[in-house]
């Protein structure tokens, strides 16, 4: 009788965290990622957009990256809510899991925040665009509306400013990701918290406060979360290695139902990115997950 008791004790509390708790925060999810921005480099004064979403939301310039600190596991972990132990990305540019993911979707990937939003809420619209090509092999590009990439070039940061807002007004997305490669780009290239670095979080930071219009101009702004973070930092002209410079990113949430809290202490990491999402969106996260929502809504 007692081991009785006590599985159904262990059903209760699993049903619980899996499924109490979810009120839906708000109807739509906007996230602008930032491959290669560091928080070691980024000052908040320079950047006006950011820093009034900081003001009116709340804010960590401590999250960090997963091990090893490169690219295609970082987004994995970002968009899966697991580490890559877990989902199976390891390497730079992953286009399939080199581990065994630990359970796989409908569409045989690990589940990402896309695809949960996709068989929990079908009718949902949901979008990504993006500079970088792998980006499409780590959404879940079958659970994803509407996908698009700019073709590399000097003038991709714009392009997809514009491509985000064109599709903000016709489609009002439930679940936005719009991730600019251009940052990781000028740390090759230029280094690091080099000026042609910030020039690029100067110019994105502008395109950000684009698409934030193009919130008001679709009449759904007063119902969306805008989020800022990235995948992973760098020092010199590299990142792979073990260095807070390259492990450290920001994570900034402003909008709806977001608590004007400042700065947060809790202890993240880039699978609570996701987890945090799908709390925002009112979704059941699964029980392989172990991405936390953080501490961010009233």
């Amino acid at each position: 009788m007692k081991k009785i008791y006590g599985l159904l004790l262990i059903t209760i509390t699993a049903f619980c965290v899996l499924s109490c708790g979810n009120e839906r925060k708000a109807k739509h999810v906007i996230l602008f990622g930032l491959d290669g921005m560091a928080s070691a480099y980024f000052n908040a004064d320079e950047h006006p957009t950011i820093k009034a979403m900081m003001e009116d939301g709340c804010w960590t310039f401590k999250k960090r990256s997963v091990l090893p600190s490169s690219s295609a596991d970082n987004w994995a972990s970002m968009f899966m809510g697991v580490s890559p132990e877990l989902h199976g990305y390891t390497t730079w540019g992953s286009k399939s899991p080199e581990l065994e993911p630990r359970i796989l979707n409908a569409h045989g990937i690990h589940p990402t925040m896309f695809s949960l939003l996709d068989e929990q809420r079908p009718d949902s619209e949901i979008g990504c665009i993006s500079e970088w090509l792998t980006i499409k092999c780590l959404i879940d590009s079958l659970a994803v509306d509407y996908y698009d990439r700019a073709t590399y070039s000097p003038d991709d940061m714009d392009k997809l400013c514009v491509m985000a807002e064109k599709y903000i007004k016709e489609k009002k997305p439930e679940l936005f990701a719009i991730c600019w490669d251009s940052p990781d780009g000028a740390g090759h290239n230029y280094g690091w918290g080099s000026p042609q670095y910030l020039d690029v979080i100067k110019l994105i930071d502008g395109y950000i406060g684009r698409v934030i219009q193009a919130t008001k101009d679709a009449g759904i702004y007063d119902d969306t979360i805008f989020i800022v973070t990235a995948d992973h930092g760098g020092i010199n002209r590299g990142h792979g290695s073990i260095s807070l410079n390259e492990m450290e990113t920001p994570f900034i949430i402003c909008g709806k139902n977001i608590r004007k809290g400042g700065e947060f202490q809790e202890s993240m990491m880039q699978f609570d990115v996701a987890a945090t999402i799908v709390r925002a969106l009112g979704l059941t996260q699964p029980q392989e997950w172990i991405g936390r929502p953080m501490p961010v809504f009233e």
